[in-house]
Parts: structure tokens; C-alpha cells; sequence
């Protein structure tokens, strides 16, 4: 297939990139403005430097390529920073994404896999956990609505385009690094606990902290559902061939179906390092909610998506291998 790449040399792009170039027989093109991605993550396809902001230059791109499919991820997906400045994510998250799927129907690119996310359901209710798809959306930052907003963008361009289909995959918690240790997160002021975990175990941060302690779980932390990134790579693969082949659009979430706590991360985290790096409670973040864990059978059932790597200490080692790496 001769697949445009939104975002390709970030995180979880790069890895999908990885991928798509083992699998072989693509032509893959990647979109990506290198603000937060890492040109040298990028180990298969061209790249093209530009911004999705741009309607202009990304539609001359379209027009010079003849796209199969577009797997979208450029995206900012810090949730604090979504609740201070609100206007960047609806800009960069929705409008651009807008901009993109413009581009697919006026240049007839009818096959669309989005990166969305977990923060579309907000904070379930206790008996609605592990979510389900069809959960009630109702997020409570900025980020979930902005992704959210595309998905929305993604539903009704498809009833008004019916040859035009999407699957939207909703990440929860995406860590570690390529089992290979060619690529990993190499963001920069990253967020993401496991990233910062290792960060701290590896001495690149004198202490880490955790945001809260009194939300209403076991040991007070909040608990998450924790992905392998090669198992969300693989996920996208499965997307492409159930487009090609039930050209049905969908939404499917992407995680494990069961969670851990920031406290037994760290604990982990320390286990595969052998160093009881410091770990200091601060008051909770904004738009943090305490429990958020996938019901995963849909996407097992559908598009026969097998996780491969559900193993906490794997997921922390190679996140921590990465990080010695680009020590």
C-alpha cells in the first residue's frame, strides 16, 4: 500500500513506521514538523518536512501522491498543558485533523486510522469499568475533547462520504520501547510515568513525584491500563488489513484490560533497575482521573489482535534500556 504517515517520527509513529518497513511491500511517506518527533526515529519511508497546519502544502502533497490509506497521529497530548492552553490542542488536535481529512475526500484517500485515546471517556463510573467502547464519552480536559472532536469529524465525514472509512483506536497507557532497542520515547520533558521513571532510575532526574495520593483506589494512586508499544504498533497493521478488507469504519480500544497504580509501577520500575530512586506525593494534577481501564475483547474479537508483550517488567525494562541507550 503507498501510505502517508501523519506524525511519523514521534513515539508511537515511529514505531508503527518500524513496522509497516519490516512487514515490506509499502511505500511509506511521513508528515511530521519535528517539533516534538526525532528525524533519526524514522528508519523506513521518506520524510516531509512540513505542518498540518498548512492546508495548502499538505493538500500539494496529496496531489503529488497517490495515498491508499493515511494513519494519523500528530497530535499534542499533554493533559496539563491541554487544561492551561486549550486553544493550542483544539487547534493542533482537531483542526489540523480536519485539515488532513479534507485533503482524503478531495483526493479520494478513503481508508483513515486514527490515533485517539482513552481521555474520551472522561471518568467512568465504578461500574462501567473495564470501559467499553460504547461507554458514554464525556472527557474532562481539553485533550480528550480535541480528540474526541476528530473522532466526531471522522463519524460524520464518513456518513456524508460513504466510501470514505476510519478505525479510531483509543490508547490507554502506551510505554516501553522497541524490543530490539532501535527506537524508544526520546521526548523531551515527558510526562509519561514509565518515561519518567526510567529517566529518574537512570539518574537523569534527582527525584520524580507522584501526583496524588488520596484518590479513591487501593494505595491512593491512580491506576492505569499500560500497553506495550509494539503491541500498539501491531494494532495499527491489524487496522489497515480490516479496512482492506471488511472496509467497515470502527472504533476499538487499545490496551490490556486490567490495570496497575502509580505506586506499583515505581515498584516495578525499581525491581528491573535495582535503584530505590526517590518518588516524592505532590497535590493531584488537573484532568486526571483516579481508575481508567480498557475492555480490550472487541478489538481481540474483530480484527484478531493478539497482545504480545503483557508484561509490566518487560514494558519498564525496555523503557529503561532505552533511556541508558540514549544516555
Amino acid at each position: 500500500m503507498n501510505i502517508l504517515v501523519n506524525g511519523g517520527a514521534g513515539y508511537i509513529g515511529s514505531h508503527v513506521v518500524k513496522q509497516l518497513g519490516e512487514e515490506g511491500g509499502h511505500n511509506i511517506t511521513i508528515i511530521d514538523n519535528l517539533v516534538t518527533g526525532f528525524e533519526d526515529a524514522i528508519m523506513y519511508g521518506n520524510l516531509i518536512k512540513a505542518d498540518l497546519s498548512n492546508y495548502d502544502e499538505i493538500d500539494k502533497i496529496f496531489a503529488e501522491n497517490n495515498f491508499d490509506a493515511v494513519i494519523h497521529f500528530a497530535a499534542s497530548l499533554v493533559v496539563p498543558e491541554s487544561v492551561s492552553d486549550p486553544l493550542k490542542y483544539y487547534m493542533n488536535n482537531t483542526a489540523n485533523t480536519a485539515n488532513v481529512i479534507r485533503c482524503c475526500i478531495k483526493h479520494n484517500v478513503n481508508k483513515f486510522i486514527f490515533s485517539s485515546t482513552a481521555a474520551t471517556y472522561g471518568e467512568p463510573d465504578a461500574d462501567l469499568i473495564p470501559v467499553k467502547e460504547d461507554c458514554p464519552t464525556n472527557p474532562i480536559n481539553p485533550y480528550g475533547h480535541s480528540k474526541l472532536m476528530s473522532e466526531i469529524v471522522l463519524k460524520d465525514t464518513a456518513f456524508a462520504f460513504p466510501d470514505f472509512k476510519y478505525v479510531a483506536l483509543r490508547y490507554f497507557n502506551v510505554a516501553g520501547a522497541s524490543n530490539d532497542g532501535k527506537i524508544g520515547q526520546s521526548t523531551k520533558g515527558a510526562t509519561h510515568l514509565i518515561k519518567v521513571a526510567a529517566e529518574t532510575a537512570c539518574g537523569k532526574r534527582e527525584k520524580m513525584y507522584v501526583f496524588g495520593d488520596d484518590y479513591d483506589t487501593e494505595d491512593g494512586t491512580c491506576i492505569r491500563d499500560y500497553i506495550h508499544v509494539e503491541d500498539l504498533a501491531a494494532a495499527h497493521l491489524k487496522a489497515l488489513e480490516y479496512l482492506e478488507i471488511e472496509n467497515t469504519s470502527n472504533t476499538f480500544n487499545c490496551g490490556y484490560g486490567h490495570g496497575f497504580s502509580v505506586l506499583e509501577v515505581l515498584e516495578t520500575m525499581r525491581k528491573v533497575s535495582g535503584v530505590d530512586f526517590i518518588a516524592e506525593i505532590k497535590e493531584r494534577r488537573a484532568g486526571d482521573p483516579s481508575i481508567l481501564i480498557s475492555d480490550n475483547s472487541k478489538i481481540k474479537e474483530v480484527m484478531k489482535w493478539q497482545p504480545q508483550y503483557d508484561d509490566l517488567e518487560l514494558i519498564c525494562k525496555t523503557a529503561l534500556d532505552w533511556e541508558k541507550k540514549l544516555s
